[in-house]
């Protein structure tokens, strides 16, 4: 038998150094492997003199590749000994310079670029990811030249709206849930075929929304368990972001989820003790908070349709929630004044205690005064319920209370930062015969002018604007200062500076006679009971949209019943053009006049 050690030397194949192979590239021993696979076997005699006569290129060719290589393992050595600290100065500088390459193609300056469009991204970047506020967009907007548009079905007083653009869900108290299609700035109305074409100009825009589906329950099945459906007043709605669900709280203890497509009852939890009073979906998830007049607020996952767990607290009914992107929300707890923020993955709470009192200058004529001569007066309303919350941001929220007062708060203090007393102004004298029990009441003593509550109060999220609603007819619009320390008055949504600031002043906002302010086309009559905002656009660059539920009585009773109409209003708000004044300006402008002809 032959072996390597019987064969002749002339037939043994010449081998390469050890060296050589070794340092042969991958790529240079992967294609010998595949053209030794693929050629035909070659004499051994041919097969040694070509490998003497090629030794020299092959030389030259591993020669290449070691240079090649060594190159490559000098960078990945580099990157091995890159520290932390290396790595995150090497992503941030690479981060600019993408953001450089972005702005160039605008045409600025490399010092504009450093200095305005490079900080500006960094901040915005940094706010998102904290949570904080970092949008100024109510000096931009056109509050005056707002749109209003009314739509309404044939149901009682509107308790709640939700909106999940482009579709608005609207809840009553005769046990109704209604799905809207709203109408945006560029929507054609539908138009019916005619035979004749003609040259008449395209219709306008459609304004008004249009109802697609409403579900209604009964209050006939209030003893029937497995009823899918609501047998009593429907008193808040929610909607998810992602457009999949929509849930419902009333006054049956009931939380019902249903499917956003063709409302249908998806799941039912019967675990509150006592009426649904608020919900709040958790911003960009499907986690649920829902409030009660048990004292509690219980967390559901609407992915797995499950409870989660519950929260206690409060010491009265909690009848508003709010929240945003971190896991905590904001409640109140209406007569025991407080406003709780719960941080639910740490099991803890922060207490916020209320119960001031709103001082009101009021001009009151006195005795001894002659020739209508005015003298102030302090008059001063006692808190006795927070009834209404919304966030701002994960540090600031706001509430509204039933003394007409809108507080400031932040987490870093216990008492609100700072708060507008009466801002809807004061409800009219009671008459002698509404103040008195008696046959002949006696004239000089009439029941003493109330505040407004706050019945509504919302905002966009991370943003310095904040809308507020009670029943004198007017939707009030405020912002924060610079240093989050104030709220400012901006105006009136749909009316001009001038008008906001004569009749609608936060410290005249009732007129010397007491009696309320005329209606006008931008007015909402009725108790205002939720508001609901969203942006078009791109972080709302194309309008603002306002969506408001309204009714003749309030939302949670029937305390106070008005003349009204009980539906939704949509309103409009577009951006300022270019040159125009900011209302905040005129305004000023005017107190001053109106303050200088005081002094003189």
């Amino acid at each position: 038998m032959s072996s390597f050690f019987t064969t002749p030397a002339s037939q043994k194949k010449r081998k390469r150094d050890d060296g050589l192979i070794a340092q042969s590239s991958p790529k240079k021993k992967k294609k010998v492997a595949n053209g030794a696979a693929n050629s035909k076997p070659l004499n051994r005699k041919t097969a040694r003199d070509e490998s003497v006569s090629g030794s020299g290129s092959e030389d030259d060719e591993n020669a290449q590749n070691n240079a090649n290589d060594d190159e490559t393992l000098s960078s990945e050595s580099e990157d091995e000994d890159e520290t932390g600290a290396e790595r995150r100065l090497r992503l941030a500088e690479q981060y600019l310079e993408n953001i450089k390459g972005e702005t160039e193609t605008v045409g600025f300056d490399a010092e504009e670029i450093d200095r305005d469009l490079i900080a500006e991204r960094l901040k915005e970047d940094a706010a998102a990811t904290k949570g904080r506020l970092y949008r100024h967009i109510a000096s931009g907007l056109n509050f005056s030249s707002a749109v209003k548009t009314f739509f309404c079905a044939d149901t009682q007083t509107t308790t709640s709206v939700a909106v999940c653009p482009p579709y608005a869900y609207t809840v009553s108290k005769d046990i109704t849930l209604i799905k809207w299609e709203l109408p945006t700035p560029t929507t054609p109305p539908p138009q019916k075929k005619k035979k004749k074409a003609t040259a008449k100009p395209p219709p306008p825009a459609r304004r008004r929304p249009i109802k697609l589906l409403y579900t209604r329950g009964n209050k006939n099945e209030t003893r029937n368990p497995k009823y899918q459906h609501h047998t009593a007043d429907i008193l808040t709605v929610a909607a998810s972001s992602d457009g999949k669900y929509v849930a419902t709280g009333g006054a049956d203890k009931r939380l019902i989820i249903w499917s956003a497509a063709d409302l249908k009852p998806l799941r039912i939890f019967p675990q509150h003790r006592d009426a649904v009073t608020s919900l709040a979906f958790r911003r960009g998830t499907n986690q649920l908070y829902s409030s009660s007049k048990d004292r509690t607020i219980k967390t559901w996952s609407l992915d797995e349709l499950g409870y989660m767990e519950t929260l206690f607290g409060h010491q009265d009914e909690v009848v508003d929630i709010a929240a945003l992107s971190l896991e905590q929300c904001v409640s109140v707890g209406a007569r025991d004044r407080t406003a709780r923020l719960w941080k639910v993955v740490e099991e803890s709470q922060l207490v916020f205690r209320g119960g001031g009192t709103s001082d009101k200058r009021k001009m009151n004529p006195r005795e001894g005064l002659t020739n209508g001569e005015m003298a102030t007066v302090r008059t001063s309303y006692a808190e006795g319920s927070i009834d209404r919350v919304a966030m701002i941001d994960e540090e600031t929220f706001v509430t509204g209370s039933d003394n007409g007062s809108i507080s400031l708060w932040s987490l870093h203090k216990k008492k609100p930062v700072f708060t507008v007393p009466v801002a809807h102004g004061l409800d009219p004298a009671l008459k002698p015969e509404e103040a008195s029990a008696e046959e002949v009441p006696n004239p000089k003593v009439p029941g003493a002018p109330q505040p407004r509550w706050i019945t509504a109060l919302a905002t966009v999220p991370y943003s310095d604007l904040i809308l507020s609603g009670s029943w004198d007819g007017r939707l009030r619009i405020w912002k924060i200062s610079e240093d989050k320390k104030r709220l400012e008055v901006v105006g009136v949504l749909g009316e001009a500076p001038a008008e906001a600031e004569r009749d609608g002043n936060v410290n005249v906002l009732e007129t010397r006679d007491g009696e309320p302010p005329e209606d006008r086309e931008t007015s909402v009559r009725g108790i205002i009971n939720d508001i609901e905002i969203f942006e078009r656009g791109d972080k709302g660059k194309d309008s603002l949209c306002v969506v408001v539920a309204a009714g003749k009585e309030h939302r949670l009773g029937r305390w106070k019943t008005l003349q009204g109409k009980n539906g939704a209003c949509i309103f409009e708000v577009p951006h300022k053009q270019a040159g125009e004044p900011a209302m905040m300006e005129v305004k000023r402008a005017d107190m001053d006049s109106s303050q200088n002809q005081s002094k003189t």
